[in-house]
């Protein structure tokens, strides 16, 4: 996650508290998606960004976990072809280990 993104989701989270907080990834990898659910819920782990050391605690989903609650023409305008190129459930099951 770039270190604009994490100031972003710093400053909402402070902003508007954590409770009723997520945060929606789109990686086409799941190194990378699960990367940013580590950072989101327990600090920056490469210790580069505003999230170094900042536990957070937030929840995050990739947007595949998301689909029944998108409307269905635009879910499948907007990633229904990423879903048949990438590894859904392997981006899913590492970004789900991370809420844990």
């Amino acid at each position: 996650m770039d270190l604009e993104n994490q100031a972003r989701i710093k400053d909402l989270s402070d902003k508007y508290g954590k409770e009723d907080f997520i945060v929606v990834l789109g990686g086409a990898e799941a190194e990378a998606s699960g990367l940013a659910a580590e950072t989101v819920a327990s600090g920056d782990p490469t210790f580069a960004g505003p999230l170094s050391g900042v536990s957070l605690g937030l929840k995050a989903y990739h947007i595949f976990e998301l689909k029944e609650e998108i409307d269905a023409g635009v879910y499948d305008e907007q990633i229904g072809m990423m879903e048949m190129v990438l590894n859904v459930d392997e981006i899913i099951e590492e970004v789900k280990s991370y809420r844990k």
